[in-house]
């Protein structure tokens, strides 16, 4: 039963996101997180591409050269990167815009948690840096985003998990991306 699976799969993912929000200091965002997950423009398409150890999306996207889900999701959820472009007139063409500190330190969780999930026991904390890095170039992403995500990535490599949530906490608190 892979719809099962994958249910089990996102709500784990989901779950996880929800304390690493709270841990981040942005506890009614992880509330909210990838609850389109479970609409059916979603849920059906994860289930029916189901594996476990990678997104069903990419799966989608090797058949058919896009996914329908993945589009969809990325239009309704701020905390991803891709969500966050507009048509720039003086430059003609569209471009990455920065992303609010609090969709930041959203991507930051979820990027966290899902690193959790499919790498399972295999995770540590230098994962999601490598993965971050390991796709930089071809990333559509404001340069200020981009920096802030790793400078948090990095920070989770070499001082854990808790020195990071308590540093990221205190950006939140004062409002600032830096600092």
């Amino acid at each position: 039963m892979k719809w099962m699976k994958h249910f089990s799969t996102i709500t784990k993912h989901r779950h996880l996101v929800i304390r690493h929000c709270w841990k981040a200091g942005i506890v009614w965002q992880g509330l909210w997180h990838d609850l389109s997950k479970y609409s059916p423009a979603e849920f059906l398409v994860g289930a029916r591409y189901f594996q476990g150890d990678r997104s069903p999306n990419e799966i989608e996207r090797e058949k058919f050269g896009y996914s329908r889900a993945w589009l969809y999701h990325k239009g309704r959820n701020k905390h991803h990167f891709e969500y966050w472009t507009d048509y720039n007139p003086n430059e003609k063409r569209v471009m990455p815009v920065e992303m609010p500190l609090r969709y930041a330190v959203e991507m930051f969780c979820d990027r966290v948690a899902a690193s959790k999930i499919y790498r399972g026991e295999l995770y540590e904390h230098g994962y999601p840096l490598a993965y971050f890095l390991k796709s930089k170039e071809q990333r559509f992403i404001h340069p200020d985003t981009s920096e802030l995500i790793q400078s948090w990535l990095v920070m989770l490599k070499e001082e854990g998990e808790a020195y990071t949530f308590s540093k990221i906490r205190e950006q939140v608190k004062r409002g600032k991306k830096n600092g």
